[in-house]
């Protein structure tokens, strides 16, 4: 057993005995060690930041939990088969979520494997962009998949795990939130969510995706770039990120299924529905030049359909989007 998968263990033990003292003995027996292995765990998940009471012949009790993305505490209630059920990497700080999660595919690391960070110094944006990372305050995390697709419907899975991450927030926080085709996920006309996908692949299949995804969950404003706000200034109060993160895996892991199965058709109608672009007109710069035009569709690969009013659908596959005013 794993310092992770014993931490894990310890965690869910109190949590079925709710906030109720629990002894060391109670707790070696039913997992099997030693009290001394006990103690000593009791000492590490202190470290971590666990508040833990110890009181003679009464035994332990937690008195609350750091706000830590630690793999362990994500892993504990997560309902899915595969995402995040693999290792779930945590660091302090690291340059990029995506990277190390692209180093650890090359390792053959398997499908599911994730990387998060609590900052990062070198967050990837799109297009060499830097996603700006405060500590402590958003979920930076990159996932490791290997779906069975062909190169051209790689665009999709970024709108299938758009999908998803809108409707994990609008379950832990009610929020109202749309996607900006095709990464970004606005609050209003500010962002809170950026997806990035990496591939590597073959001419003809996909070796490994690298499914990276910023979210400004209590990040002050003021460390924000312009144009961008947070979940928690958004509702007014502190989101619980290892709660949100759980249920954004149990989400992404669904609509992979579906996407697997069926491909992208299976949420189309539920892109089209959340989108911020749809019959607006819009102006995008794509591969060093402009279209415009209204944005009609997105189509069963993922493609934005942007009517140029001279009788001709120009399909998209990646651009950055701004709404022009009608």
């Amino acid at each position: 057993m794993t310092e992770s998968d014993l931490k894990q263990k310890i965690l869910l033990f109190f949590r079925k005995n709710k906030e109720q003292y629990v002894s060391g003995e109670d707790i070696s027996r039913s997992l099997e060690v030693s009290r001394a292995y006990v103690w000593k765990y009791m000492s590490k998940l202190r470290d971590d930041g666990y508040a833990i009471d110890a009181v003679p012949r009464l035994g332990y009790k937690i008195r609350s939990v750091p706000d830590k993305l630690f793999g362990y505490e994500i892993k504990n209630g997560l309902k899915t088969r595969v995402i995040g059920k693999k290792e779930i990497y945590h660091y302090e700080a690291i340059d990029s979520t995506n990277n190390r999660a692209y180093e650890l595919a090359e390792e053959l690391a398997p499908e599911g494997t994730i990387v998060v960070a609590e900052s990062q110094t070198h967050g990837k944006g799109r297009i060499g962009r830097k996603w700006v990372s405060p500590k402590n305050g958003g979920i930076y995390m990159s996932l490791i998949l290997r779906p069975d697709v062909e190169t051209d419907e790689v665009p999709s899975v970024t709108l299938v795990a758009a999908v998803a991450i809108i409707r994990a927030i609008k379950d832990i926080t009610g929020i109202d939130v749309r996607m900006k085709w095709p990464n970004d996920i606005l609050c209003g006309k500010k962002k809170v969510c950026g997806i990035l996908t990496e591939i590597k692949a073959q001419p003809d299949r996909v070796d490994f995706l690298i499914l990276g995804a910023g979210i400004n969950v209590n990040t002050p404003v003021g460390k924000l770039p312009a144009g961008s706000t947070s979940l928690k200034d958004e509702t007014g109060y502190s989101i619980n990120r290892a709660q949100l993160m759980r249920q954004i895996l149990e989400e992404l892991e669904n609509n992979y299924k579906k996407f697997q199965k069926k491909g992208f058709t299976i949420v189309r109608s539920e892109c089209k529905r959340l989108s911020s672009v749809l019959g607006k007109n819009v102006r995008i710069k794509a591969h060093h030049h402009i279209i415009e035009g209204k944005a009609i569709d997105i189509d069963k690969k993922g493609a934005l359909i942007v009517w140029d009013g001279n009788c001709e659908r120009r399909r998209v596959f990646s651009g950055d989007v701004s709404v022009v005013s009608q």
